[in-house]
């Protein structure tokens, strides 16, 4: 399975709120959630840190670090 992003670790990595992370989530071509929970939605690192790459790659993370 891997690892996992809530909204809230979403909000945290954009640096953003989590009211607007939940916004962002919601639009077209943001990942599909990898599954819903009581909690909420959760996604896939993988998924979320490759839409970062594309789409705010001016913080998206050094794989060499």
């Amino acid at each position: 399975m891997g690892r996992l992003y809530g909204t809230s670790e979403i909000a945290d990595r954009l640096g953003v709120t989590r009211q607007r992370a939940h916004v962002i989530t919601r639009q077209k071509g943001f990942p599909e959630p990898y599954d819903e929970l009581v909690m909420g939605s959760v996604w896939r690192v993988e998924d979320v840190e490759a839409w970062i790459r594309e789409h705010r790659p001016e913080i998206a993370e050094d794989p060499e670090s």
